[in-house]
């Protein structure tokens, strides 16, 4: 085997095996998949074992993955002659009958029936489903080798799930680690798991043009900059709403109390399960065209009695409470508690209606009181389908908190320009 030429930015986490969990998040030619093959390559050369490395789908296994480990064992290693290299079914023989199998993350069916696998590899994990990972870390276990899973990963979305597991995730109070305190530090060692951050300038043998390109989009796409040169998470794709920014929550209450031509609207979005009951307060100031969402109630997993105790309050102030249609027993409930609840106009092509609606707004300012409504728009991206097409009445989460603020508009029109003036209650500011 040739001598070998690793990064010094890689080097620990290659021969660090003390970790069930390594999670490696880097911007674009980080070298963090090329050193993330090489580690499980060394690592089953020096005890046999069977590792899994799989990807959203299977597919793009062989140009990428599979291609992956070719080019280390032919050129890096030298040792192509001494390895069987098979794709049907798309697998690598190492000579000391370790294994590498490869599959696709799309089905969890065709997870299930792996046996004594103690190295999983999920590459571009961001691109599968967090129920995914949880049955992939179901299929780990061999009854006496020390058991890991490697996560690779350009750092996308901040509502996506592999930040929301092993950073914080707002919705559940979860705090484990700041990103930022990654990128500062750049290797951290927590509990079990081992996080790496990595960027392009990190990999020694990365060409002069292609750094210089990616430093480029920092003029033209910062957002695209922020992910593939400096490899921090934010926001990944078009952003829905531009105009959206928070406000502390004691000073929205002065500017509501200071506008001249306000109208004030709810709307409530209903869930259960797997789904949130959500219902904000907003305040639109007419002259200037903003949009103010100074209160939510953002809950799961209630009975509608238990629903309407919490939100009893509306049942005193009878403000008009419009809600999604396609619960029409759940609204008659609610009227029947003394809640002046109505439902919302639903029809073909309305959530492209009502999206616009919101996007018209000059500005969107909602409460730091109001943190879901601010975790799921924030930095709303449209979603993309399989050919990079934008759908713009699809979105990369469900926004629970838009569909509440598309049915309180929803009868809210350029005619709502001329309303009259919000009387100052303590109710309609959203004081209790």
């Amino acid at each position: 085997m040739t001598e070998l030429k690793i990064n010094p930015h890689f080097e620990d986490f290659i021969y660090d095996w003390d970790h069930t969990n390594y999670l490696l998040v880097g911007g674009y030619g980080s070298s963090k998949s090329f050193n993330t093959a090489l580690k499980i390559i060394l690592k089953l050369l020096s005890e046999k074992r069977t590792a899994l490395v799989v990807r959203n789908t299977f597919e793009t296994h062989r140009e990428s993955t599979y291609a992956l480990f070719r080019e280390i064992v032919k050129d890096h290693l030298e040792l192509h002659n001494q390895f069987n290299f098979t794709l049907n079914p798309m697998q690598i023989l190492f000579p000391n009958g370790s294994k590498i199998i490869f599959k696709g993350g799309d089905s969890t069916e065709k997870l299930k029936s792996l046996v004594n696998i103690s190295v999983i590899w999920i590459e571009e994990c961001s691109e599968i489903r967090e129920e995914v990972y949880h049955e992939l870390k179901g299929r780990l276990r061999h009854p006496t080798l020390s058991l890991h899973t490697l996560l690779s990963t350009n750092p996308v979305s901040k509502n996506n799930w592999t930040y929301r597991f092993f950073f914080k995730d707002d919705l559940k109070n979860y705090f484990r680690l700041s990103d930022e305190e990654l990128y500062e530090k750049r290797i951290i060692k927590l509990d079990d798991t081992y996080y790496h951050h990595s960027v392009v300038t990190d990999n020694k043998f990365a060409t002069e043009g292609y750094i210089k390109a990616l430093q480029e989009t920092k003029e033209y796409d910062p957002d695209t900059y922020r992910i593939k040169f400096e490899g921090r998470f934010g926001f990944s794709g078009l952003r829905v709403f531009n105009a959206f920014v928070t406000m502390p929550h004691d000073e929205m209450v002065e500017k509501i109390r200071k506008i001249q031509n306000p109208s004030r609207h709810c709307g409530m979005d209903f869930g259960f399960a797997t789904s949130y009951n959500c219902l904000v307060r907003m305040v639109i100031d007419n002259d200037e065209n903003i949009l103010y969402i100074h209160y939510e109630y953002y809950d799961k997993g209630k009975t509608d009695p238990e629903t309407a105790e919490d939100l009893k309050e509306f049942t005193w102030t009878k403000e008009l409470i419009k809600a999604d249609s396609a619960e029409p027993k759940t609204i008659k409930y609610f009227k029947q508690q003394g809640f002046n609840m109505r439902s919302a106009k639903k029809y073909k092509g309305s959530r492209l209606q009502y999206t616009k609606k919101v996007k018209r707004f000059k500005k969107i300012i909602c409460s730091d009181a109001c943190p879901n409504v601010i975790r799921e728009l924030q930095w709303l991206t449209y979603k993309k389908d399989s050919k990079g097409i934008i759908h713009e009445d699809e979105f990369a989460i469900d926004p629970h908190s838009l569909s509440a603020i598309w049915y309180g508009l929803d009868t809210f029109d350029i005619a709502d320009l001329k309303g009259g003036k919000m009387e100052l209650t303590k109710e309609s500011l959203g004081i209790w």
